[in-house]
């Protein structure tokens, strides 16, 4: 007797489906996390070397974009470096600077390629339980704007409103990125809370991000050392300053804003605004960690965006203080993304779904 073969699509067996495979989303799940990070941690890297670029005056290293004087490299040959010098009489060979400026762009270009990743990965997998995929699709929007605001940063020549908007972008982008992380992850579950301490974390986050925008206008206007004495500004409490043309966004297209272009009154108009800011930040941020220790399961996040606070009002103190040296300068500008990132946890640990 023969015996017939079972088609388990006639018998009535399922088949089994990668995509309803526990086993399979797992390690889905744990790749898409893994590739996540990976995103985030070159971010940070990203916006330090943003940081270091913009503050060591290697903004125009490259005068063109997306090469450096025609080249995906910096000329170093002296033959190249003479055709450069003739394709740019205005903007000699600046090695060093061209350097810090090309390093910056590979890193930038390196994240571009990961969040694309990310993209494709979320709609392929789009179906899986789970799966993210409409913050994935808004990061490699903002990846690519990023790049046209890299663009216009060179071709406008440093015009403040692009430089800023590039930084609020290298943040926005870290943040989100650190989002889709804690979306994934298993340990960032809802927090039982009241909409009072809901409210203050909302309020925290966007003072830290006003600040953030005030500290990118201070250094694209290069008035970081208009008020070169701390607690006062120039000695006076209240120094002379020209805050409407410190705050004029738009002048035009065709200047040149290296150095800045403001006069001492504007600068010190900006720096004094920034350090107002600073004290909105501390009395809002400090109140939200004073709320944020009568909860005790929220404790360890009042330690942690304290002492980020603290380290950050530090460090601005020091650059007046020190005259703005390069690695203390660069770390404000980290432990301010240190301080969003820790707002941006615990505001995603205060999510809905977490009420008692």
């Amino acid at each position: 007797m023969q015996t017939e073969a079972i088609n388990p699509l006639h018998s009535g067996a399922v088949a089994p489906n990668s995509s309803t495979n526990p086993e399979v989303q797992h390690r889905h799940r744990r790749r898409y996390l893994m590739l996540s990070v990976v995103a985030t941690v070159l971010t940070v890297g990203v916006v330090l070397l943003g940081a270091y670029v913009r503050l060591s005056d290697a903004g125009l290293g490259c005068p063109d974009w997306p090469g450096c004087y025609g080249h995906l490299d910096v000329p170093q040959e002296e033959h190249h470096i003479t055709a450069a010098n003739a394709a740019f009489p205005e903007r000699p060979v600046d090695v060093p600077k061209a350097w810090k400026e090309m390093i910056h762009r590979y890193f930038a270009g390196a994240l571009g390629l990961v969040v694309l990743g990310l993209a494709v990965l979320a709609w392929r997998y789009r179906r899986r339980p789970g799966q993210p995929v409409l913050l994935p699709t808004l990061l490699l929007g903002l990846i690519i704007f990023q790049s046209l605001l890299g663009m216009w940063t060179v071709t406008l020549q440093l015009k403040p409103v692009i430089v800023m908007a590039h930084l609020l972008g290298g943040f926005a982008t870290l943040s989100l990125l650190w989002l889709l992380c804690l979306r994934q992850s298993r340990w960032a579950s809802p927090v039982p809370r009241g909409p009072v301490l809901h409210l203050w974390g909302w309020l925290a986050m966007a003072v830290v991000i006003g600040q953030i925008a005030l500290g990118g206008w201070v250094s694209a206007n290069y008035a970081a050392l208009a008020c070169p004495d701390f607690p006062t500004c120039q000695t006076s409490w209240w120094p002379p300053m020209d805050l409407r043309e410190g705050f004029v966004l738009w002048r035009g297209t065709g200047v040149n804003y290296e150095f800045g272009v403001l006069d001492n009154a504007a600068r010190v108009g900006i720096h004094v605004i920034h350090r107002l800011g600073a004290v909105v930040v501390m009395l809002i941020v400090g109140g939200l960690c004073w709320r944020l220790w009568r909860t005790p399961r929220l404790r360890p996040m009042a330690l942690v965006i304290g002492a980020v606070l603290l380290i950050q009002i530090t460090l601005g103190i020091a650059n007046v203080v020190l005259v703005l040296p390069l690695p203390v300068a660069v770390a404000h500008n980290g432990v301010a993304a240190l301080l969003l990132l820790t707002l941006t946890t615990l505001n995603y640990l205060l999510r809905p779904g977490g009420h008692s």
